[in-house]
């Protein structure tokens, strides 16, 4: 008998780790939710909470384990956490390089600790069962916005990750993908960031049996989109 499906979500705001955590739990998945400021309790029996800094890769040990003690093994983990420091537009170099520490930190440093522990679980889980690591993607991989610098170096950084991992992993059935939502047009969804769009796609690839291409840039909950590539 395979054991329930569990997801680790990672960044557990109001708009997409909410929707991405009801929509999971609506199809019996246990659900465990990191938040920086959330005090660590458990909830229920089948979601709880967890407090920690992702801006410290060292936690995320911590927050497997505390999964694991209480639901078992995730086989879908979702990192939604990111941080940004603004900066000028016309001076993008006005970026101190502690800032940019930090935010590389939580927007790639603590998605390879985050990743490297969820393929340990991974291959302690039955073969039949989908195994699964999103991580919350924009354009910012292919794009220039300058006031964006840092979280752009992240994006970038995290996104040839994930495809590293999708090629080096793809073979022993992990799923890895940067998932990117778009406006219909191919634009930025920045400003327009729709928690049930992604709740609804990220479900649909944690459900699909085969790796889709590594980047999948979507618009609501349609599906893989393949916009033209546009670089500033």
């Amino acid at each position: 008998m395979s054991p329930s499906p569990v997801i680790l979500i990672l960044g557990g705001g109001k708009n997409v780790g909410a929707s991405v955590a009801k929509r999971f739990a609506g199809q019996g998945y246990k659900v465990a939710l990191v938040a920086r400021n959330s005090q660590s309790t458990t909830n229920s029996e089948n979601s709880m909470t967890i407090s920690a800094d992702l801006a410290d890769a060292d936690s995320l040990s911590h927050v497997f384990d505390r999964v694991e003690q209480k639901f078992g093994t995730p086989n879908v983990v979702v990192y939604n956490a990111a941080s940004v420091k603004p900066v000028p537009r016309d001076d993008p170099l006005q970026l101190d390089v502690s800032d940019l520490n930090n935010d590389f930190a939580v927007n790639t440093a603590s998605v390879l600790a985050a990743a490297k522990r969820a393929i340990q679980g991974f291959a302690k889980l039955p073969s039949e069962m989908n195994k699964t690591f999103i991580y919350t993607g924009n354009l910012l991989n292919i794009e220039v916005m300058p006031a964006l610098v840092s979280l752009g170096i992240g994006k970038s950084a995290t996104a040839h990750l994930v495809k590293t991992a999708a090629q080096a992993y793809g073979a022993q059935g992990y799923h890895f993908y940067y998932a990117d939502e778009r406006k219909a047009d191919g634009s930025a969804a920045f400003m327009d960031i729709n928690g049930p769009n992604h709740a609804e796609f990220y479900y649909e690839l944690a459900e699909d049996k085969q790796q889709r291409p590594w980047w999948q840039t979507f618009v609501g909950g349609q599906g893989y989109k393949s916009f033209p590539v546009k670089l500033a």
